[in-house]
């Protein structure tokens, strides 16, 4: 069972899993570093695109042996991203990657309806990957970077994309906890009320594939103790694997909490609802999120 990050470098290597990275404007150390990292890890080929005197600089700067990557020499930002995201939609790569790039650049190129990779009516959404070392397994949950306020065929939407990553990581039958502020079934709140909603879509196989319950609030949903003492009876409670959050306040909150007060914490994120993975990492996400991001899409596209 994979537990944690290392566990899935592992099981890449072990299945000699190797895909196709495009990275969008890769000029800045922390993604040059995490493209280095997993392709001396095996488990991508890497292609670098952006300004090749200024990706050769990062490189030396930083001790890494260039003829690794592949690079397509373009100078100016916004031609690179779209050339980029170009050549994911041309079948040259598997995952895409942003760089130094804005977002709203990586977004707009993706978005673009002739060679961009969002399908027509296409539903865009964001899933993150959190290892904790208090918990004691994988965490998926969105979205914390795209939706504001999903309603509620969209959350029925990206349930199925956070269930999909779940399942790619080897959990057969992921347990998903529709979050919300009480456990209770307050009426006031609309999210308990689509929370019991999708809880109940799941026991009737309309959310395929998985064990679902809720509302559940975050402290039932991942610590047994809380579901021991409140008398909970739920299969979900205690043990969740994927957390659905209301909107992307509370998702977003406990992301930050995570990196910012937890130690040890490691975290992954990737846009899904695309033709191949996107991997939107901040500019300040360190090489090891970066890292760990592109290991998340790497077995996303390979189940």
């Amino acid at each position: 069972m994979i537990k944690n990050f290392n566990d899935v470098f592992t099981t890449l290597q072990q299945k000699g899993i190797c895909k196709r990275l495009i990275v969008a404007w890769g000029v800045d150390s922390h993604s040059i570093g995490a493209a280095y990292e997993a392709a001396k890890k095996g488990f991508v080929k890497a292609t670098l695109v952006g300004d090749e005197a200024l990706i050769k600089k990062v490189c030396e700067e930083e001790g890494l042996d260039a003829s690794v990557f592949t690079i397509v020499n373009n100078p100016v930002e916004l031609k690179a991203v779209a050339q980029a995201v170009q050549m994911v939609h041309d079948g040259e790569g598997d995952v895409l990657m942003k760089g130094l790039c804005s977002t709203d650049k990586f977004l707009r190129a993706i978005l673009n309806k002739e060679t961009g990779l969002l399908p027509p009516k296409g539903l865009l959404s964001h899933v993150s990957v959190v290892e904790n070392p208090n918990y004691h397994k994988l965490i998926f949950f969105s979205d914390m970077a795209v939706v504001p306020l999903p309603d509620f065929r969209q959350k029925v939407k990206i349930s199925g994309f956070l269930l999909g990553v779940a399942k790619s990581f080897g959990i057969e039958k992921p347990k998903i906890a529709f979050v919300a502020a009480s456990e209770q079934m307050l009426d006031s709140m609309p999210a308990c009320i689509e929370a019991a909603m999708l809880a109940k879509m799941c026991d009737r196989g309309q959310i395929p594939g998985c064990v679902g319950d809720g509302p559940l609030a975050l402290d039932v949903a991942i610590d047994e103790e809380s579901v021991q003492i409140k008398k909970l009876r739920s299969e979900v409670a205690g043990d969740a694997d994927c957390l659905l959050f209301p909107n992307i306040e509370s998702a977003n909150v406990f992301w930050k909490t995570n990196s910012k007060l937890a130690v040890g914490v490691r975290q992954a994120g990737m846009l899904v609802g695309t033709t191949a993975p996107c991997i939107l990492a901040s500019r300040a996400d360190s090489v090891d999120t970066k890292l760990n991001s592109i290991a998340e899409a790497v077995m996303f596209v390979s189940k």
